[in-house]
């Protein structure tokens, strides 16, 4: 889902601009270009961002933002620990 603050001219440019980096990631993999694949993956970073879907979180529900914090610094943590732990 993309920032709903965004207009609907900036949101539209910013799809096109995805889905043409996606496009050009594409073709750098069949034609093994790695620079090319390197600067289309900048691109399309750029524009998932532009859009609200990575980096910094554009709503607020008033609640603190845990992402990028290790469970045990969360009030997660106890919840955590008492999960079943996996086979190893």
């Amino acid at each position: 889902m993309s920032n709903p603050a965004l207009s609907d001219r900036e949101r539209q440019h910013w799809v096109q601009v995805l889905m043409r980096a996606r496009r050009e990631m594409g073709d750098a993999r069949l034609t093994q270009d790695m620079e090319a694949k390197k600067k289309a993956r900048a691109t399309v970073d750029e524009a998932k961002q532009a859009l609200g879907e990575r980096g910094p979180v554009w709503w607020d529900d008033g609640t603190p933002d845990y992402n990028r914090h290790l469970i045990r610094n969360t009030p997660y943590a106890s919840w955590y620990e008492g999960l079943p732990q996996g086979k190893s």
